[in-house]
């Protein structure tokens, strides 16, 4: 049997694990604007101590094991003709080129801040990002974070830690932090922040002015339009989860109102069999959960499945976020399940356990030394 042509759009967190997952059974070609998995979470962990953080999250895509049978294009997605059944991309070197597929699996996340761009970049543009704001963050005296999911949390805990002396403060707009995880969580979390140090401000919404969108480190004064006195700090991170699917490349009768790619529950675009879509870019639900719950692993047995006319599985999302919310600590890791009961990686069992043998053999499938 001829072997069908997959073509991941996005290697990012959920394309580089969907790609793994197909390389023995298809033809796969993955795009990519950076050369190698440039992870989009912790943010706290990579602001904080960005060499460490690369050491686990920026991986250069030959590193990889599981990808050795998967073709790694460095470019950009331009366009797809939807008839014809093909992806036009623009290579690093300038160059054009259409990629036919049989299945098309778009990944291409969303554009979130200054850490989650779609833009082309080299390996020494990526080590720059993130060489920046740590060293704009470490030369402030004074830090304000504006936003209250994992992101913002993560960002607080991590620079409080990491710099002892700094003011941090955690600036939210509801009564509480993490509204999308159990509840549980953010109590624990909460005394986490308070033993770092962070100031907690609830009820604070910041005055965003049309077309802001927080992909910068700011340092002018913050305004609150829930009435409290302006604040200001040396460098304000702005983590407000306004994130921008990166769609621009698709024709718009695939996407929702907000931009997301329109999926069934079995990640197929409607209308389009032959087109899945995962993480978050697809509108799987309120919370495009398929991020963060290993649907890579059900989309590429559907992938699989419809090569062979069988019937596919359908997603269901979670219904809370889970999972680490700080990072890696001193004193270990702190995964949240749903119900927002933690389980504690000691520090040793994080570096000789979980990312050497569970993350780099049992979910990548080998990544290779450095």
């Amino acid at each position: 049997m001829t072997r069908r042509r997959v073509v991941v759009a996005g290697l990012g967190d959920t394309g580089v694990l969907t790609a793994i997952k197909l390389a023995r059974h298809a033809d796969v070609v993955g795009v990519s604007a950076k050369p190698g998995l440039v992870s989009g979470q912790e943010l706290g962990w990579r602001l904080a101590r960005p060499d460490d953080w690369a050491r686990h999250n920026w991986i250069p895509f030959g590193r990889f094991r599981g990808l050795d049978r998967v073709r790694a294009l460095h470019g950009t997605l331009t366009g797809v003709d939807l008839v014809a059944r093909n992806v036009a991309v623009r290579l690093a070197d300038g160059s054009s080129m259409e990629i036919p597929y049989d299945v098309l699996i778009v990944a291409t996340g969303v554009t979130n801040g200054f850490w989650r761009r779609p833009t082309l970049q080299t390996a020494t543009e990526i080590d720059a990002d993130l060489r920046a704001p740590h060293d704009r963050l470490a030369a402030a005296r004074s830090v304000i974070v504006v936003g209250g999911g994992a992101a913002a949390v993560s960002s607080a805990a991590n620079i409080a830690t990491t710099w002892p002396g700094k003011r941090v403060d955690l600036y939210y707009p509801g009564p509480q932090a993490l509204l999308d995880h159990h509840p549980r969580t953010w109590a624990t979390v909460r005394r986490r922040l308070t033993d770092a140090g962070v100031g907690l401000h609830p009820g604070h919404r910041a005055v965003l002015i049309d077309g802001f969108t927080g992909d910068e480190l700011t340092a002018e004064p913050v305004q609150w339009s829930t009435g409290q006195p302006t604040s200001s700090a040396d460098a304000v991170l702005w983590a407000i989860g306004r994130v921008r699917p990166n769609t621009g490349w698709l024709p718009a009768t695939l996407l929702d109102e907000q931009g997301f790619v329109r999926v069934t529950p079995e990640l197929q675009v409607p209308g389009h069999p032959e087109v899945f879509a995962v993480g978050d870019v697809a509108a799987t639900d309120a919370l495009r959960s398929s991020a963060r719950n290993r649907a890579d692993g059900l989309l590429a047995g559907n992938v699989r499945a419809s090569f062979t006319g069988k019937a596919l599985r359908q997603y269901r999302p979670a219904t809370r976020r889970w999972g680490s919310v700080l990072g890696i600590q001193p004193d270990g890791l702190e995964v949240f399940g749903p119900n927002g009961r933690a389980f504690r990686f000691p520090a040793w069992a994080f570096d000789q356990v979980l990312m050497p043998w569970i993350v780099k053999w049992g979910i990548y499938r080998g990544v290779r030394g450095e």
